[in-house]
């Protein structure tokens, strides 16, 4: 194990171990036997799923300010044309100027979007730092950390899951343990291109979806999950569980996110619209409310009502008085 990494992170590797085993100890006590595999897979799963869940409040206000960050582009935007060219200190001070004033007035956070992340990235080192020296502890070579005792690692370190260990990596499964490594880390890969490109399919404003935007964004969509195959040769599998969990979480919140808090101009903040018109149109049948064309109907019809009773379209101008020639 890492020397560095055991010294930074281990409150956290603490706390990890204690969660785990805590989650083993129900799974244990509904039944399933002290030394079930499966029981300790379930724990790591239990484990991603409740890390999430920490984080998904800070998720949610970290969507709230990115939708109030599109709403503002167009003020940000006629911000930095208005200094484009200006280089000066004092330009640029006044530009920083007027966008943190922006910023503070909308209450939206540049920098909102990465909270959950950087939470959670800390969480992802430390278990692997914990799976990877579960061997150094079953061993005696290195000091238990928190729940994880000596015959514990042991019995974490030889958990298996189909036919590979949890601790296992590419290079040291064995028989067909390659295969289920091999599938893990293309489900991985899967889930993350489904996300990548669910988003770009339904959440890019439709200005956005052609040229070399598209090209770059298909790029991105592609080239993103093939780094799992590097990360994921080097990692014990029961990381790879985390990981896999993890990406089907963030799926779903994808498809959440996209549907609750659509970009502007994009296909589902259409789909957002109709839906929210089709609810209002329900609602006004439901109360017996006139229907919105109504509505507007009554509002134009008496802005021109209004507008006949101010003597109709045109202001009469003020009539200028003709001077009187000389010598008359």
């Amino acid at each position: 194990m890492n020397h560095f990494f055991y010294t930074i992170f281990y409150p956290l590797e603490w706390l990890i171990s204690w969660i785990m085993w805590a989650f083993h100890w129900i799974f244990v006590h509904c039944g399933m036997s002290d030394g079930s595999g499966f029981a300790w897979c379930l724990s790591i799963i239990f484990l991603t799923l409740f890390v999430r869940a920490c984080i998904f409040p800070l998720y949610t206000k970290q969507m709230r300010s990115m939708a109030k960050m599109q709403a503002i582009q167009p003020e940000l935007r006629r911000i930095q044309n208005k200094y484009k060219g200006r280089k000066d200190p004092a330009s640029q001070e006044a530009m920083q100027r007027e966008t943190m004033k922006l910023y503070k007035e909308n209450g939206s956070n540049p920098l909102g979007s990465c909270l959950p992340m950087v939470i959670q990235a800390p969480v992802f080192l430390a278990l692997y730092d914990v799976l990877f020296g579960l061997s150094e502890i079953a061993q005696g070579k290195m000091a238990p950390i928190g729940a994880f005792s000596r015959s514990i690692a042991s019995q974490i370190e030889n958990t298996i899951f189909i036919n590979v260990r949890l601790s296992a990596l590419f290079n040291t499964a064995t028989g067909n343990g390659k295969w289920t490594v091999g599938i893990f880390v293309f489900l991985m890969c899967a889930t993350m291109f489904y996300m990548t490109f669910y988003n770009m399919q339904h959440n890019t404003p439709r200005s956005q979806m052609s040229g070399r935007n598209r090209r770059t964004q298909m790029g991105m969509a592609i080239g993103m999950p093939l780094l799992y195959i590097f990360s994921g040769a080097v990692a014990p599998f029961g990381v790879l569980l985390y990981w896999l969990t993890s990406n089907i979480w963030s799926v779903l919140q994808t498809i959440y996110q996209v549907n609750r808090y659509p970009t502007p101009g994009s296909i589902a903040a259409e789909r957002k619209e109709a839906r929210e018109h089709a609810r209002e149109v329900a609602r006004r049948e439901r109360e017996g409310l006139p229907t919105i064309e109504e509505e507007q109907l009554a509002a134009a019809q008496a802005a021109a009502e209004e507008r006949s009773q101010n003597g109709g379209y045109q202001r009469a101008q003020p009539m200028r008085r003709k001077s009187k020639k000389k010598g008359k």
